[in-house]
């Protein structure tokens, strides 16, 4: 197809490296470009493809990715791609997909050439461009959070040491000492399992041998089994170093064991990530463990909001960014619990601290409240032990509030007398509420229904959540129930599909992102999360699990964890905004401030959402569910 050729000169005549072009050559050049348009997610390149032709992008955008997949550019107006495969006469090494519809002009390999090998300024601006990129993107790269991308692979530099169960702990110690490592993989024996790769059962560590041995008294002639951890915590190789980070965190553990196809492949501790990669949220949290206060607690709010800021800046997904503030507010609310009972004493009867909502789900962002509750041993009697855990949930509400976390405006507190009674209490409330739901019980069960153990008898909340699933599964009332209770909070989107915007008197040329977007979203999931019995907290997570039961049409739930996603990230990249221009950070956005691209594609993932509530209402009619 050929281009009107003085638009096409025009173009040109404005774009490097044209510009310096004599004119006779950019007219020719100019008669022979043919034009190409290619809708928004089309595929323009593919890896490994033949390519003939350079292009230069006329409108629109497009993304460059690398072999694995991983992002490595955007391009422009102006901008163009393709040189690297004519250049070196070789197949496509960089695909790429238009970001949104996208015309180009294709010039030819011959064309290219002729301008490459006759004129310098083209051949060196071509060069210098495409090296500037590639510096761009691995100083990128190298600026990256790499906790975020790198696998756990790239941790392990030599194979675990490991050590029989029957071993003595005086040999054991003797190994760790010749092979200068501070941990030993525990294995069965080989008669125990042969021909079979080494079985690991357990760890010992340099901390289990002196408080539980040494410290015991214990002779070292004991086999190594007698003190190792069983319940072992460990990670794929394949998994993130991310990912070993946030379970270190979780469990307080400082060595995970790395598998590969069930096979012990390496040992990683968390020095190991420490030097890895210097600055990322285990700082935070290991300054949070260090503090000795409420008040030296209070004062790592801006190191919370700067990692924050700083996993957006790296281009973390909201998975990543969630989960990482999420295992942040649960480090708070643990010490906070420790320094409470340190100041209190030590409390009349077991308990567990619960993190609810967007904490449990592994989904907080830096604008969020406390939602929480604590359940108490069976043996709670009011009068003798009310008064310690009143003093206790206070104590933690209200160092939660000096530390960013502002108090719940419905009371959904331990502070408050109901959410904080016994295990029995509790059971009898989640009974209640699923046999005989109503309008306060459903919004009760949309907080509480999300629930996680932060601090001491942790395995009373995994008790709860499996009486949630083994309840709700086979209830088609209450799922009837919570669905209609999930379609009360719809999407920003009117007749038109143009923004409605939020009338409540404060920010009236704004929308919640939370209330209208990731809210509604998280509502619709939890209940296709009762529905299939899935024991998943996170949303993301949630969705595998749905997607896998078959329950959504084909494609719907692959997009509707894009549609979070975008409107997740669109609420993040606001707040880090704000924390960066050392404003309140908030969940309202103006779509004025948006560019079109993010308008755009806000009101298509608006208008997912709005389909998957119309599904959810059509799949959950009472008599339907099933």
């Amino acid at each position: 197809m050929l281009a009107e050729q003085s638009e096409v000169l025009d173009f040109f005549r404005r774009h490097p490296p044209f510009a310096n072009l004599p004119d006779d050559v950019l007219a020719t050049v100019a008669a022979n470009v043919e034009v190409a348009y290619y809708r928004a997610q089309s595929a323009i390149l593919a890896l490994g493809q033949d390519n003939h032709q350079w292009y230069v992008i006329r409108s629109g955008a497009v993304e460059v990715f690398r072999r694995d997949g991983q992002l490595y550019n955007r391009l422009g107006l102006g901008e163009f791609f393709g040189e690297q495969s004519l250049m070196l006469n070789r197949p496509v090494r960089f695909p790429v997909t238009a970001l949104e519809d996208t015309l180009v002009y294709l010039i030819s390999d011959e064309t290219f050439n002729y301008l490459f090998d006759n004129f310098e300024h083209f051949a060196d601006f071509v060069e210098v461009e495409d090296q500037t990129r590639l510096r761009q993107s691995i100083a990128k790269g190298e600026d990256d959070d790499s906790l975020l991308t790198a696998k756990i692979s790239t941790l392990i530099t030599t194979l675990p040491v490991t050590v029989s169960s029957t071993t003595t702990v005086h040999q054991a110690a003797i190994r760790m000492t010749e092979e200068n490592v501070s941990s030993l993989l525990i294995t069965l024996n080989e008669q125990d399992s042969p021909g079979r790769p080494a079985q690991v059962v357990g760890i010992v560590t340099d901390l289990d041998i002196r408080g539980r041995l040494v410290a015991m008294g214990l002779s070292s002639d004991i086999p190594v089994a007698d003190i190792m951890t069983t319940e072992l915590i460990y990670v794929q190789s394949h998994q993130f170093v991310f990912d070993a980070m946030m379970l270190m965190l979780k469990y307080k553990v400082q060595h995970l064991p790395v598998l590969k196809k069930g096979v012990p492949v390496g040992l990683i501790s968390h020095l190991d990530i420490l030097r890895y990669e210097s600055q990322n949220s285990l700082f935070v949290v290991k300054s949070i463990f260090n503090a000795q206060s409420v008040d030296e607690l209070a004062v790592l709010l801006p190191e919370a909001q700067a990692c924050f800021a700083r996993m957006v800046h790296q281009d973390a997904n909201s998975q990543m960014i969630g989960s990482a503030m999420a295992v942040i507010g649960r480090s708070f609310k643990q010490r906070l619990c420790e320094l409470g009972e340190a100041e209190l004493g030590v409390p009349p009867v077991p308990y567990c601290f619960l993190a609810l909502g967007s904490m449990a789900r592994g989904e907080q962002l830096i604008v969020t409240d406390q939602d929480n509750a604590l359940i108490l041993d069976n043996s709670f009697v009011a009068e003798q032990h009310d008064a310690y855990f009143s003093a206790l949930a206070n104590f933690v509400s209200d160092g939660l509030a000096r530390c960013g976390y502002s108090y719940c405006t419905g009371n959904i507190m331990a502070s408050n007398t109901k959410w904080r009674q016994p295990l029995a209490v509790w059971q009898q409330y989640f009974n209640e509420w699923v046999e005989k739901p109503t309008a306060e019980s459903l919004l009760h069960s949309a907080i509480f229904f999300d629930l996680e153990g932060v601090w001491g008898q942790c395995h009373w909340a995994e008790e709860l959540n499996q009486l949630i699933r083994q309840k709700a599964q086979t209830n088609a009332r209450f799922l009837a129930c919570m669905a209609r209770n999930a379609l009360l909070r719809t999407p920003p989107l009117g007749f038109f599909k143009d923004f409605v915007m939020e009338t409540d008197g404060r920010q009236t040329n704004s929308i919640n992102m939370k209330r209208r977007g990731t809210g509604p979203i998280a509502d619709l999931v939890r209940v296709h999360t009762l529905a299939v019995g899935s024991s998943a907290r996170n949303t993301f997570e949630r969705l595998e699990d749905i997607i896998a039961a078959g329950i959504l049409p084909p494609g719907r739930g692959l997009d509707l964890r894009d549609a979070l996603e975008f409107i997740a990230m669109v609420r993040i990249r606001h707040q880090a905004l704000d924390i960066e221009l050392k404003r309140e950070p908030d969940n309202n956005i103006e779509p004025e401030n948006l560019s079109d691209f993010e308008r755009k594609n806000l009101k298509e993932a608006f208008q997912i959402l709005s389909n998957a509530q119309r599904f959810l209402k059509f799949r959950y009619q009472p008599g339907r569910v099933g």
